[in-house]
């Protein structure tokens, strides 16, 4: 009974133990924010059961209700092989988790003036003002290129209507001829800028506003960033962004003096995990620490902390702004936050804002939720949510790729609303 006590009250205490980093909100019990804490501490023994059994090597979880900390949980190792514990500061490859962040950049620059998304993307990137479009045939090569319907705009970008891949379309044959296929660019030695120019002379995989084709979008969209600020993009994202919000661990590529707080990429086999290779490209450590850093990918390049992560959807939940600091107005949330796409298929329940998904059927959708929430993930089986419904923001960060097999991010959404009493 004394155990059972003892227990609990750390439950109530908000699950935070003395580890490197300090919180970057206020702290509530869960029981104040709507929790049940028992119910809760589910959440946390799965987490830690996880890692015990090698699903996955380790994970930092963090859950906020109302811009309050109500579950901060680091499970398992940031290093198996020299067993260093997870921690709270770990740094961690977010790769798609990139593009939100890119999105809002870009409708930065539109609150300022300098854009409109509306407008064709070749008025600052003069290559796409015409662009191309492979069509099926059965010709020896299996299709015919034409020209594409009308111009791309930038909201095709930031919804993914653009009609371009990541490379392994119906012109695949030419895209790898160019060397561009695959959302992993930390490898490469050129700017981001030419890389993107060499794509808008390839041709796209559908017409714009045809269907949803996911690929090197944000990529393109950080180029242009990059052109209408007249400023690297890791320069701008830095001042517009990551400055103004404190996010202090958020980077394309780990700097010298944080290296050993960077996880380690795990992959699911057969054999359980396998420490994938080194730098491996994609499917690998990669080059965040050593590589070219030249390649700033707006699509899937940074690196950060679920504090970082949590600070930037909190100031969306917000409405756009974080300790007294605003980034974007209300309005512009809202534009970013509901579905755009018009007959335009997608998932079941969900729909396509600009930089995330929008829940929008919540039984078609089939998982516990609310109408409204939006979100995304990383190739490395990362994951986030906001639900403005509920107050919540949710990050999950992990090192695994392929997951194969991998069930923990329904696990991460039943068990926390499983807990939610109100």
């Amino acid at each position: 009974m004394v155990k059972k006590i003892l227990l609990l009250l750390f439950i109530a205490a908000g699950f935070i133990a003395p580890v490197r980093a300090q919180s970057a909100f206020p702290q509530i019990a869960p029981l104040d924010a709507g929790f049940s804490p028992e119910r809760l501490f589910r959440l946390q023994q799965t987490l830690d059961d996880y890692a015990k059994e090698q699903r996955n090597a380790g994970s930092v979880t963090l859950i906020l209700r109302d811009g309050q900390q109500v579950f901060f949980h680091a499970a398992g190792s940031q290093d198996l092989e020299v067993q260093t514990p997870m921690q709270y500061d770990t740094m961690f490859r977010i790769a798609s988790q990139t593009k939100a962040i890119i999105s809002v950049a870009v409708m930065i620059l539109q609150e300022e003036g300098r854009l409109l998304i509306q407008d064709p993307v070749g008025k600052y990137l003069p290559e796409f003002m015409e662009t191309t479009v492979a069509v099926p045939d059965s010709s020896e090569r299996g299709y015919t290129v034409v020209p594409a319907n009308r111009p791309i705009t930038i909201r095709d970008l930031l919804m993914h209507t653009a009609g371009i891949g990541y490379g392994y379309g119906v012109a695949a044959d030419a895209w790898r001829q160019a060397g561009i296929q695959g959302w992993y660019l930390a490898d490469r030695a050129v700017p981001v800028r030419e890389l993107v120019r060499s794509m808008a002379r390839l041709p796209m995989d559908a017409q714009p506003a045809e269907r949803f084709v996911y690929g090197y979008a944000n990529d393109i969209l950080g180029a242009l960033i990059e052109e209408v600020s007249g400023r690297p993009l890791d320069e701008y994202l830095q001042e517009a962004l990551f400055g103004p919000l404190a996010m202090r661990d958020t980077h394309f590529f780990v700097p010298e003096e944080k290296v050993d707080r960077l996880a380690t990429v795990y992959s699911a086999s057969q054999q359980g995990l396998v420490r994938a290779p080194d730098p491996g490209l994609g499917a690998g450590q990669g080059h965040y620490v050593q590589g070219p850093r030249v390649t700033f990918g707006g699509g899937a390049g940074l690196v950060s902390t679920a504090q970082d992560y949590a600070r930037f959807l909190q100031m969306m939940l917000n409405g756009g702004i974080l300790d007294d600091v605003r980034i974007l107005s209300p309005a512009t949330v809202e534009l970013m936050t509901v579905n755009h796409l018009d007959g335009i298929p997608f998932r079941p329940g969900l729909g396509i804002g600009l930089g995330f998904d929008i829940v929008t059927d919540l039984g078609v959708r089939g998982v516990p939720g609310a109408v409204g929430d939006y979100g995304w993930g990383g190739a490395y089986h990362s994951t986030y949510w906001v639900s403005p419904q509920d107050g919540l923001v949710v990050v999950f960060f992990t090192q695994l790729i392929p997951s194969t097999g991998s069930d923990i991010h329904a696990k991460l959404r039943t068990l926390l609303y499983q807990s939610l009493e109100f």
